[in-house]
Formats: structure tokens, sequence, C-alpha cells
């Protein structure tokens, strides 16, 4: 399986059974990742820190999960679009809403990680990593 689809597994598992946070290894790109769900609401927080073992040092993620009122959690359903074996292009034009706007899909372009709704507003397209409402 691919890093992004695991800490995303981790994410809907985590929330699933009530955890406050979940830890994940860092990468530039996961954290981007997380970044982009935190602008668009479905995580409150997240922080990279570093955690040193007997022999050596490693980074992670904490994300802190999001509930509403009620214990609801703040992430629905998610569907991984791209694949390390099928990879989803989208241009800009093609970018449509999730789930009628209540949801986004998150797109790799030439000028970062971003919403559909951003890269949208901008007017770049890229390969669709995931849609998440």
């Amino acid at each position: 399986m691919s890093p992004i689809s695991d800490m995303l597994v981790n994410i809907k598992n985590a929330q699933a059974v009530g955890r406050e946070h979940v830890s994940i290894p860092f990468s530039k790109v996961k954290f981007k990742i997380a970044q982009t769900l935190k602008e668009s609401g479905f995580i409150q927080e997240v922080e990279r820190r570093r955690k040193k073992n007997e022999k050596n040092e490693f980074d992670y993620l904490d994300i802190y999960l999001k509930y509403g009122d009620d214990k609801q959690p703040g992430i629905s359903g998610i569907k991984i679009i791209s694949r390390p074996s099928r990879h989803m292009y989208v241009g800009a034009k093609d970018i449509k809403p999730v789930h009628s706007g209540y949801g986004i899909a998150v797109i790799s372009t030439s000028k970062g990680i971003m919403s559909s709704k951003e890269a949208k507003k901008q007017g770049t397209g890229g390969e669709i990593l995931f849609e998440i409402w």
C-alpha cells in the first residue's frame, strides 16, 4: 500500500474508535496533505514532532481529530482515487464538486498539494490523490 493510503486509513480508523489524536510517520507530502485537511476543516490540528529511540530519532506527525457536538466524526468518508498502479489526472476545467460541495478532492499540482476548490480557483489541474467528505 502507499504511505498516503496508510495515513488516510489510520485517520479513519482512529476516528471510528473515538481517539483524540493519531501519530503517523513524517513526510513532507503527508504534512502538506494534513495541512490541507486542516484548512478545509476536516481535522483540528497537525503538529510535527520528534521522537528519540535508543539508537536513533525520527519525526512523526500528531494529527488531532475533529468531532461534532454529538461525537460525530469530522470525516464521514474517504475515497482513494490515485493508486501506485493507476494515476488519475484531471484538468482545471474538469474538476467537479465532491458530494455536492460538502467534500473536497486533494490534488497534487505543479504548484503543490491543494484542495480541489483551491486548484479550480488557481486554474491548475493535476493528479487527484483522494476525495474526502
